[in-house]
């Protein structure tokens, strides 16, 4: 899957074993290779960007529109949740895979460079917009900017896979999505 803009260029291929992440921003492929592992899932992301704000959202779309290439959402268990900690941080995750809401209350008291707030909404955003995700990232303690943001995409990555995992039928009282 690729996504090129006149701002970026994102190459998403799904491998058999190994999670492969070079985006040219190092805090970025760090949390991502993080989101991957916890949701069980190898894939490759390249990228090539003019700015960071470019690169965390058009990589959050990018994402979003390869899940959904992936995944049939008629034959997952459409909702997942994880409440992961990380130090003095401890964040909770639940999402939807069915139509787009997104909320994110963080509240970063101690800032580290790299570990922007912004940064990571403009991820969620394109993510939640892309796969017409409801997701919802609450702060439940913590104080330090990566702990924070890495147990977040840590969460994340544990309640997609939980979200995706095979599902005999249709999961809504509706019988559609």
């Amino acid at each position: 899957m690729k996504r090129e803009t006149f701002e970026t260029k994102i190459d998403i291929q799904k491998n058999e074993e190994d999670i492969v992440i070079n985006t040219g921003d190092k805090i970025f492929d760090h949390v991502l290779n993080s989101f991957f592992f916890y949701m069980g899932f190898a894939c490759s992301v390249t990228a090539e960007f003019d700015l960071r704000h470019h690169l965390w959202e058009d990589t959050g779309i990018a994402i979003g529109n390869f899940l959904s290439e992936e995944f049939d959402r008629t034959k997952i268990r459409r909702f997942g949740s994880s409440i992961m900690p990380m130090d003095d941080a401890l964040i909770l995750v639940s999402l939807d895979v069915s139509r787009t809401f997104v909320a994110v209350d963080l509240k970063i008291e101690e800032e580290e460079k790299g570990f922007e707030i912004g940064m990571f909404r403009e991820f969620v955003y394109g993510l939640a917009r892309s796969l017409n995700l409801c997701i919802h990232i609450r702060q439940l303690s913590g104080i330090n900017a990566h702990h924070i943001i890495e147990a977040a995409f840590k969460g994340m990555g544990k309640a997609f896979s939980q979200a995706f995992e095979p599902a005999v039928t249709i999961q809504s009282t509706k019988g559609t999505l």
